[in-house]
């Protein structure tokens, strides 16, 4: 059984947090589903709306399959989440991707 197979067995089975969820996403991010991936961050996030890495993924995810107003509201989100939480590094990474964005 695979990572994918072995987080998805833990869902079906009532685990449901913002961890599992974001490790479900990245897991799908890694074969390409970003769909997938992006139900799962959405997800994470409803369970912990200050998760500045599932911001800063959802905002990647977003960008890769081009929903970049979808993609700059997640970097702002995030941004605010990250400012709020002390987390520095995520809020300027995100800064970072935003203004990447607003100059295409």
């Amino acid at each position: 059984m695979g990572v994918v197979d072995n987080l998805e067995a833990l869902l079906a089975k009532g685990t449901d947090n913002a961890l599992l969820r974001f490790g479900l996403a990245n897991e799908y991010l890694k074969l390409g589903h970003y769909e997938q991936a992006i139900g799962h961050l959405r997800k994470a996030l409803a369970h912990d709306p200050k998760y500045s890495a599932a911001w800063k993924r959802l905002g990647n995810a977003l960008t890769d399959t081009g929903r970049m107003d979808e993609a700059i509201a997640a970097y702002e989100n995030g941004i605010r989440a990250a400012e709020e939480k002390g987390d520095v590094q995520a809020a300027k990474e995100m800064r970072v991707f935003l203004k990447r964005l607003k100059k295409r």
